[in-house]
């Protein structure tokens, strides 16, 4: 943490504890529950009538509830406007992978902020803004932490031997690499009920972040007897659109699994809350329930269109569940205009803990929305964009919200750059939800007033520091991650498909002191020929040879000097050249 980062977070404990009213026993405790790819349609509650979501609609029942309520299209930008307040282009945080999922460790999150006022606080499941020092979870304020690395389970980030594994996974324990038994999710809400009950004991009140990677895909390892009930289930009413017969059994398998995950995860919050109980502490703990983006496949979403990385509807809805039975009554329900920018306020506002004054808070507190019927909530104005490439653009894949109004240009995720003029489209959601009848060309004036409230945004939040989109640096060399795991999660894409075995980038690295590196180069298996590494750091390049069969192992050293280095790696495998699978940075 920065000496400045550290100072602003110092001065607003000190207000903190000046205020005799805002005695620790009377905070509540906190349990933020995301899932991943689960849609805006995933739920009973919702009007889904073949997924079981019991516990959720319990707790739906009991709870104040948000129904106009926004993410990001996809999930790393949604976790940074989460946990900061502020909109992810703030952030450093603009996509999922390839370096620029990871998050400014200057930014100031709930965690940390929490942790500061007295709370304990953890994290079970998926982080996804950085694998490494300084941009860990357990560097950004929260003291236990059981994740995995990278966006999922399943992707290049995965621990060598346990790739894919939502049984019996890999995961890391406070920086340990730490294999576990049971299913993932099982052992996130495991994991978090441990640490609560522990919290308790010990009277201190809690944060508890469970994010579980769960729906998110690959799809082949999940709750089989769930999955078997759910292959033996008329799951058509999910379908958006006819499919034709030679894809529809292949669409229904997949389709099982992701009930059968959704319905794991319900089955967790039912084991939760039944430990809240056993506690006594039910009544006083904020439980919030959301999702991160849209659905991972063309599913019911509702009166909306779109699926994950849509900035359609359905692209960017998730249900807001709050449940604090001590202040907010059960069927407390708000139809106003709120999005994960306004979580972190409204944690720190139900806790009595000060807004840090480091940067800029996009979100509001919507708590007096569940509390008050007469709250105030003027008008406002939300944006949400989100695409594939190094640098966002102006008026690409992009929607700003203001009741009941959505501009939207809906370019495609996959695209960093627009071809042409972009064609803006309007639409009344109160009118049209499911975004049928583009009125632009009717309202020029709303679309036109719109279209420059975008661009004072785009312009805001570009210039919230220097180079502001420039990627964040790894740190490597220090006390608090001395062997540091570089995948390609984060390396800087340069050749052939992101992830494909024969594609190549380089790590943008921080050395934080001279001195003699170790670089362990793992392959991705051991399957492969004879050849060389060229390795090069900097204006340091080395070669050596690469032993043929052998997965890992492959070593050198070069002496770095203090500050910023680009690490690249090029392995010549036979007629092939490639980039390796993982490196292991070990200051000696």
């Amino acid at each position: 943490m920065n000496i400045m980062k550290l100072a602003l977070l110092s001065l607003s404990m000190l207000l903190v504890s000046a205020d005799t009213s805002l005695a620790v026993e009377e905070r509540p405790n906190v349990i933020i529950i995301m899932s991943d790819d689960q849609g805006v349609g995933d739920y009973g509650f919702m009007g889904n009538q073949v997924i079981r979501t019991p516990a959720l609609d319990a707790m739906h029942a009991r709870s104040g509830f948000l129904s106009k309520f926004y993410v990001s299209p996809v999930c790393a930008p949604t976790r940074a406007s989460l946990m900061t307040g502020r909109y992810n282009y703030r952030t450093r945080c603009v996509d999922t992978y390839l370096g620029r999922a990871m998050m400014d460790p200057d930014e100031v999150t709930l965690a940390e902020c929490l942790r500061d006022a007295g709370y304990q606080t953890g994290i079970y499941g998926k982080w996804h803004m950085g694998d490494n020092y300084p941009m860990r979870a357990m560097d950004q304020g929260f003291q236990d932490s059981l994740v995995h690395r990278g966006g999922g389970i399943g992707q290049p980030s995965d621990p060598i031997g346990a790739e894919g594994k939502y049984t019996d996974p890999v995961l890391f324990k406070n920086g340990r690499e730490v294999p576990m038994k049971g299913y993932c999710t099982d052992i996130y809400f495991d994991a978090a009920m441990e640490f609560i009950s522990s919290s308790t004991e010990a009277g201190d009140p809690f944060f508890a972040y469970i994010a579980t990677n769960a729906p998110h895909g690959p799809f082949d390892d999940v709750p089989h007897k769930l999955y078997e009930e759910y292959r033996n289930t008329d799951l058509s009413s999910l379908l958006v659109s006819p499919l034709p017969e030679k894809r529809r059994e292949e669409e229904f398998d997949k389709l099982a699994r992701i009930a059968a995950m959704i319905t794991n995860i319900d089955e967790n919050v039912a084991r939760l809350f039944s430990r809240l109980d056993e506690l006594d502490i039910t009544k006083n703990t904020i439980v919030i329930y959301l999702n991160d983006n849209g659905p991972n496949s063309m599913r019911y979403v509702g009166d909306m269109r779109g699926m994950k990385t849509h900035v359609d509807d359905g692209g960017i809805r998730s249900p807001l569940l709050f449940h604090w039975p001590l202040k907010v009554e059960p069927g407390a329900t708000s139809s106003k205009l709120c999005a994960h920018i306004d979580v972190f306020p409204t944690i720190l506002d139900a806790c009595n803990v000060p807004i840090p004054t480091s940067g800029k808070i996009d979100g509001r507190s919507f708590l007096s929305l569940l509390t008050d019927e007469d709250a105030n909530w003027p008008t406002r104005q939300v944006v949400f964009q989100a695409h594939r490439g190094n640098v966002p653009q102006p008026l690409n894949h992009f929607a700003i919200h203001e009741d009941p109004w959505k501009l939207v240009h809906p370019s495609g995720f996959g695209n960093e750059r627009i071809k042409g003029d972009a064609k803006l489209e309007l639409y009344n959601l109160e009118k049209d939800p499911r975004q049928l009848h583009d009125v632009a060309a009717v309202h020029p004036e709303i679309t036109n007033r719109l279209t420059k409230a975008y661009e004072a945004w785009f312009a805001d939040v570009s210039s919230t520091r220097e180079d502001n989109f420039a990627p964040p640096r790894i740190v490597i060399g220090t006390e608090h991650e001395t062997a540091t795991v570089l995948t390609r999660q984060d390396w800087r894409h340069a050749s052939g498909e992101a992830w494909a075995k024969e594609s190549n980038g380089d790590w943008l690295l921080n050395a934080s002191d001279s001195g003699k590196y170790e670089f362990e180069i793992i392959l991705d298996s051991d399957q492969h020929p004879a050849g060389t590494a060229t390795v090069a750091a900097g204006n340091l390049v080395d070669h050596f040879e690469i032993i043929a069969g052998q997965q890992r192992g492959h070593r050198t050293t070069l002496s770095l000097p203090k500050g910023d280095v680009n690490l690249s790696i090029e392995l010549t495998l036979g007629e092939k050249s490639m980039g390796p699978h993982q490196v292991v940075v070990t200051r000696l």
